[in-house]
């Protein structure tokens, strides 16, 4: 895992990070597991713009991923490791001794020719997924389930990792990406180890094409908006916008959305950090 600054040879390579890949052994995608990645352009099934700045960038197609891990007790080899356009996160191809292939998310340390399985008990190893009831307390986990079978719902993008805490009962404790440390049943899945491509919080576009290519159009900024558009438009000259708040009028920085009343507060313990 590394980044490379490049030279400045261009404008837009000045101040350009990109990564070093050293982790990719491979550039072509398995076909079979491949499907069709429509863009909407940010407009919903009337043709109407519901959600702003989306729209041009590459073509890509979708890589299936198996979040639930329920090919229980088959052990499968490490292929290659290989970049996915839809994710910030590197993916593995996995052959399943039985002959089936699959694509899971890529833990870090995650080597080709590697031996891995998902079971309800087995060595918490990098790569192995099994259950939270089963899983030494105080290891690196990822690819967390919040319930059981539904599939790794939580700390799944790049470098993301949780810690297992606690177990109380039926719940297990743990500590989660956001600094939040909630219960969760302990007869759900997670994988053992950090998520790949960890220097992606590293990495520098360099120019404002490449967000283009990523289908990102440019953002406008509140403050530079008319009264009839945001409540921080308006203003002669360069006025500062008012109090920080949503396009809705929702205050933002520091003030508290979720919902009083929501049944999965009792899980929390503690809240993540402000």
């Amino acid at each position: 895992m590394s980044v490379r600054k490049l030279k400045p040879i261009t404008p837009g390579q000045r101040f350009r990070v990109v990564n070093g890949f050293d982790a990719i052994t491979t550039d072509k995608p398995e076909k079979s597991l491949l499907a069709p990645n429509k863009r909407s352009g940010g407009r919903n099934s009337q043709g109407k713009m519901t959600m702003r700045y989306i729209g041009g960038g590459h073509k890509k197609k979708y890589r299936i991923i198996d979040f639930k891990r329920d090919k229980v007790g088959v052990p499968a080899t490490v292929a290659t490791i290989e970049y996915d356009p839809n994710r910030t996160a590197f993916i593995a191809l996995l052959n399943y001794q039985d002959g089936e292939k699959r694509y899971v998310i890529a833990q870090n340390g995650l080597q080709v020719g590697q031996n891995i399985v998902s079971n309800e008990q087995t060595a918490p190893e990098i790569g192995n997924a099994m259950l939270l009831s089963n899983i030494p307390l105080g290891t690196i986990i990822s690819c967390i389930e919040l319930r059981p079978g539904q599939g790794a719902v939580m700390a799944r993008s790049a470098g993301a990792f949780a810690q297992l805490m606690a177990r109380d009962g039926k719940y297990a404790t743990v500590k989660l990406p956001s600094g939040e440390t909630r219960l969760i049943l302990a007869t759900c899945m997670a994988t053992i180890g950090a998520v790949s491509n960890s220097d992606h919080q590293l990495l520098v576009s360099g120019k404002a094409g490449r967000s283009r290519w990523l289908g990102r159009r440019p953002r406008t900024r509140p403050v530079v908006m008319n009264p009839v558009d945001h409540p921080m438009g308006g203003g002669e000259g360069k006025s500062s916008g008012g109090h920080p708040r949503s396009r809705n009028g929702i205050p933002a920085k520091g003030y508290r959305t979720r919902t009083r009343t929501k049944a999965s507060n009792k899980y929390i313990i503690e809240r993540r950090k402000k």
